[in-house]
């Protein structure tokens, strides 16, 4: 069956035709080529856009192999030309170029009547290149592997959908598997064959098992606050050897720059800054996490809290990790500083929201303990607490809304209520 990945379709149409190169990135295999190709081509095709007027080319493709010249490229886009009306450039695997991909897209944007779209592969194609490139000539789109909500459509049942998500994620490829093998397998050889050693190509990597451990790390992990320090001592225990923090840290920057990971930075809510030091990393697909520890740990509740991290940032919100300051009095009556931890703070233009993953709450005492850094919180924001439990949003006397896992992920605008 086809998935319909309206909110990318959205963001494309959104963008068509404004005079900047649409650049579509996201993690490999996440499906950017058939977003492009098909599901966008079909909706210009749907609302009258001539199919001569769509000019795609897959610079992968052998047959398209003299294209990866780009003066012969850019030649043949212009024979395609033959009247004034709008035509839309597809290029994929735009890095397969032979000379510098910015300079040929940098040429076809001085033709007035070309609307572009590119996609790339992570190895050569970066969100970093893609700023420095197209000096704010490109429009990034950013693709996210099949959100829940979409994955859950290839499913009867939502349960069952639920347990395979958290599970093997996402990525389109991984529901063409039949079986929980093939699908385990699949995942595992896709992280090493594909990403990490597209990592290790790309930064000249050489050492065998430094930039593996360290993914092992941050799997075990997830969510947890972190730093280069922090993450250079666990190398030193779990492998006998060293691994300095600035290596470390620039081995971040290479995951972060593949997709793999994102970091999630502290924001002091009422100080109104940032805390540098730690953060907290989550992974791009959890099925990929999973894979890279050979699903062993299976903790719903991480994982849990790692999906609703990627809905949010597959919502186009900029997603921190809160701290409030507050003061408590011990049995001795003397006051301490303590800090509470806000899983999310989700920010869209002048909209913020505050989130809390709680999975469950079993208890009076276990509710009260998950409420309390949303209680101190003292602006108008919406505050949420999302636990697995398929219950029915409620408001307490304080505003703090409570939902369920399936109402967050199934509605677009769940946060909006």
């Amino acid at each position: 069956m086809e998935i319909a990945r309206q909110r990318y379709i959205q963001k494309l149409i959104d963008r068509k035709e404004n005079g900047l190169v649409k650049v579509i990135t996201g993690i490999r295999r996440c499906g950017k080529s058939y977003l492009l190709f098909h599901l966008y081509k079909n909706e210009l095709l749907n609302i009258g856009i001539p199919s001569g007027h769509i000019i795609e080319l897959a610079l992968d493709d052998i047959s398209n192999i003299e294209y990866r010249n780009a003066i012969k490229l850019y030649n043949y886009v212009k024979t395609q030309i033959v009247d004034d009306g709008t035509y839309y450039v597809f290029l994929d695997e735009i890095q397969l170029l032979e000379s510098n991909f910015a300079d040929l897209v940098n040429g076809l944007l001085h033709i007035e009547n070309l609307d572009i779209y590119v996609t790339g592969s992570n190895s050569k194609f970066l969100s970093s290149d893609i700023l420095t490139e197209f000096r704010g000539r490109g429009d990034e789109v950013r693709v996210f592997p099949f959100s829940f909500s979409e994955f859950v459509t290839a499913y009867d049942d939502v349960h069952t959908a639920w347990k395979d998500y958290y599970t093997y994620g996402g990525l389109p490829l991984v529901l063409t598997r039949k079986s929980d093998e093939l699908k385990a397998e699949y995942l595992i050889s896709l992280f090493q064959n594909i990403y990490i050693n597209d990592i290790k190509e790309r930064n000249n990597i050489r050492t065998d098992d430094e930039l593996d451990i360290l993914v092992d790390i941050l799997a075990s992990a997830t969510g947890s606050l972190t730093n280069p320090v922090k993450l250079s001592n666990s190398f030193k225990s779990m492998s006998q050897k060293t691994l300095s923090d600035k290596t470390v840290k620039l081995y971040l920057d290479y995951l972060t720059d593949a997709f793999l990971i994102e970091k999630a930075s502290r924001f002091d809510v009422k100080g109104k800054k940032y805390i540098s030091s730690p953060s907290k990393y989550y992974f791009e697909d959890v099925g990929l996490r999973n894979a890279r520890l050979n699903f062993r740990q299976q903790e719903e509740n991480h994982i849990m809290e790692n999906i609703i991290y990627t809905e949010l940032r597959s919502r186009g919100y900029r997603v921190d990790v809160g701290v409030v300051e507050t003061y408590e009095t011990d049995i001795t009556g003397t006051s301490k500083r303590k800090q509470l931890e806000i899983d999310f703070i989700a920010n869209k233009g002048s909209n913020k929201y505050y989130i809390q993953s709680a999975f469950e709450m079993a208890s009076p005492e276990k509710a009260g303990q998950e409420k309390k850094s949303l209680n101190k919180l003292n602006d108008s924001f919406r505050k949420f607490i999302i636990i697995k439990d398929d219950i029915k949003t409620s408001i307490d006397d304080n505003g703090l809304i409570t939902m369920g896992i399936y109402d967050f992920l199934l509605n677009e605008k769940s946060l909006e209520i």
